[in-house]
């Protein structure tokens, strides 16, 4: 017998249970609980929607390529992988996205090669910016997002160049 199997079920009863005994009514409660959430998901599913749109049009569009090459130079001064740049760009905005391109970095250069290390470190180290923010924020109903913006960018970008000088410290440069 698997005991994890067990922990949701018990944790659940365990509320039930705990709330019959406070005399709440716990299948009001749970349907109560649910109509909120409905409501949280049709004010977030528009962002999500133009936000997943977005990602795909810009990956489609070649675009991604175009700013990976003009970016370049300035990310081998910064000493990461000119080929993390395609990562760089969607790790903000789509968390498959930027899945998606650290396996085929990966598969183009290995899992234990520096970019590969680097992709991995950088996928741990960011967060999907504009996703998490259409989602919270979205939930919250808050329209102005005028500081937050800039500075989770800032933390992903730091979070990027971190991630090259972390592997390099860790494993030895390209």
């Amino acid at each position: 017998m698997n005991l994890s199997a067990y922990v949701i079920p018990v944790l659940l009863a365990s509320v039930a249970v705990y709330g019959m005994g406070r005399h709440v009514d716990v299948y009001s409660a749970l349907t109560h609980g649910a109509e909120e959430g409905l409501t949280v998901l049709l004010r977030v599913v528009p962002a999500l929607v133009g936000l997943l749109t977005a990602v795909s049009m810009f990956r489609v569009s070649g675009a991604m390529e175009w700013l990976s090459g003009l970016f370049a130079p300035v990310l081998e001064l910064l000493g990461v992988p000119p080929e993390t740049a395609p990562l760089m760009l969607v790790r903000p905005v789509s968390g498959s996205g930027a899945l998606a391109v650290a396996t085929d970095l990966m598969a183009a250069h290995g899992p234990d090669s520096y970019i590969g290390r680097v992709a991995a470190v950088m996928l741990g180290s960011t967060e999907t910016t504009f996703y998490t923010i259409a989602v919270y924020f979205g939930s919250a109903g808050i329209h102005k997002t005028r500081h937050t913006v800039p500075a989770a960018l800032a933390a992903d970008l730091t979070g990027f160049v971190a991630a090259a000088f972390a592997v390099r410290l860790l494993f030895g440069g390209a």
